[in-house]
């Protein structure tokens, strides 16, 4: 029995999605920047697929700049507002960030920035007047992630976009593990910058988009022949964005049966290992991502008991799930969210995350607990479930 529980990293392309992606490969593969009819052709199925992408956010279809995926998304937001200044500013992030936001601005860190990152609390949530009390007469970007990827939980995105917006100060967010999970509008949200991807829900690899709000001006990363209004320069991939489109559009038809259907499957598995001693739920159980589990384990030891041991055990009985904490040089690293949870060293390097998709089924969630359960006992037999 094969089951797939590692939907945040990546999603299958739906049938219909790799359907388009063939037939524009076969007919509608012009250079969309030529001007004669093959090119036409091509260009349209952009245009198609952008506004398809902004629908999905209710956003105007001119607002959306398409990338190679959410990192390249994330970079443009960050690096395309602070490139605008001569002299280093400040910024204000969180402590709980995907690698696309942190490692830029660690790196604008290292040219004399000034960054805040705000802490969460053992949930993993900010609390706004930290933002409040953060901001700065030169604060010029606030970018606060949505949904965190490895513990699953929602920040309060729009408490922290109206404090942002009553100083006047841009505000970005990563929304890549929220869209085509959850609603999402840019009418509503006081966003001025939003970035997604594809591949989270059932798009291809390789297509992003940063949605802008108009009136914001960013620096382009890329210099070329100008393509995506000038701030992404490069011929578009066509039939990735194709998919890309029709994967918005079919997850905006869905979510109102979709989206209720995997927080029944969720709560379902999180209530079957609650009799578990040995695991500990992470993130907010109330604010948090539809599809999304995660836990620590209570009696690790950074070794023959780790995240990365429970994954592969998993694997070895045929179910994908993953972990948090990273390796470096063949030693575990603890994994930064976690550590900014509160949890120390070992039980940082001790996460594992499941998440759920189109696909997942009662019975996979059955089925995954027992085997879980039964991983458990064989690796602290001491610790097995009551």
């Amino acid at each position: 029995m094969q089951i797939y529980l590692d939907y945040s990293a990546t999603t299958p392309a739906r049938p219909e999605v790799i359907h388009l992606m063939q037939d524009v490969l076969k007919s509608q593969w012009g250079n969309p920047s030529s001007l004669h009819q093959w090119g036409n052709r091509a260009a349209t199925v952009i245009e198609q697929a952008r506004t398809q992408v902004a629908n999905l956010l209710n956003a105007p279809s001119e607002s959306i700049v398409f990338t190679s995926g959410g990192t390249e998304a994330d970079n443009l937001a960050i690096l395309g507002v602070t490139r605008q200044y001569q002299l280093p500013q400040h910024l204000i992030i969180s402590s709980v960030e995907h690698a696309a936001v942190s490692e830029p601005v660690r790196w604008l860190e290292q040219q004399g920035w000034q960054v805040t990152r705000l802490p969460v609390d053992a949930w993993g949530r900010i609390n706004p007047l930290d933002l409040e009390m953060a901001l700065r007469p030169n604060t010029v970007l606030v970018s606060i992630i949505y949904g965190q990827s490895e513990i699953g939980t929602l920040q309060p995105i729009e408490a922290l976009g109206q404090i942002a917006r009553a100083r006047g100060v841009l505000f970005h967010t990563d929304a890549v593990q929220v869209a085509g999970r959850l609603p999402l509008d840019v009418q509503r949200l006081p966003v001025d910058l939003l970035s997604l991807s594809s591949h989270k829900f059932y798009g291809p690899q390789g297509a992003g988009a940063l949605y802008i709000r108009p009136g914001v001006e960013l620096v382009p990363l890329l210099l070329g022949g100008g393509q995506e209004l000038r701030l992404r320069s490069g011929t578009q991939a066509v039939a990735c964005l194709a998919g890309f489109g029709l994967a918005a559009e079919l997850a905006a038809q869905e979510l109102v049966h979709e989206t209720p259907r995997l927080i029944q499957l969720r709560d379902r598995l999180f209530d079957q290992l609650a009799t578990v001693p040995e695991l500990v739920p992470t993130g907010d159980r109330l604010h948090r991502l539809p599809h999304h589990l995660s836990f620590y384990l209570r009696h690790a030891d950074g070794d023959h008991v780790s995240g990365k041991a429970i994954v592969r055990q998993m694997n070895l009985a045929g179910i994908a799930i993953s972990s948090g904490s990273a390796c470096s040089s063949g030693k575990l690293v603890p994994s930064p969210t976690l550590l900014a949870i509160g949890l120390g060293d070992r039980a940082a390097k001790s996460g594992i995350r499941l998440t759920l998709g189109r696909d997942t089924t009662a019975a996979d969630i059955d089925w995954t607990a027992l085997v879980i359960k039964q991983v458990l006992e064989r690796l602290m037999p001491c610790c097995a479930a009551s």
